[in-house]
């Protein structure tokens, strides 16, 4: 299992940055592009994308790994 990916607010648009790293994985204009890149390296590494708001507080996680307590979520 990988490095769960976190979606976060940046000064020129949103950023993809793998959690415990200071540096970025990738930078985008739009949160929507940044949510895209950050849920295939999650699909890829088998781990949690976590999207976080403008204010930094976390707005919603989905996860890609092997969940031994899946949610009840049928939201995808």
């Amino acid at each position: 299992m990988g490095k769960n990916q976190h979606v976060v607010k940046t000064d020129d648009g949103w950023g993809v940055r793998g959690e415990g790293n200071s540096r970025l994985t990738s930078e985008h204009r739009t949160k929507s592009a940044a949510e895209n890149a950050a849920r295939q390296i999650a699909k890829n590494q088998h781990s949690e994308l976590v999207i976080h708001g403008r204010d930094g507080k976390i707005q919603d996680k989905d996860s890609f790994g092997n969940d031994p307590c899946p949610p009840k979520d049928r939201k995808h």
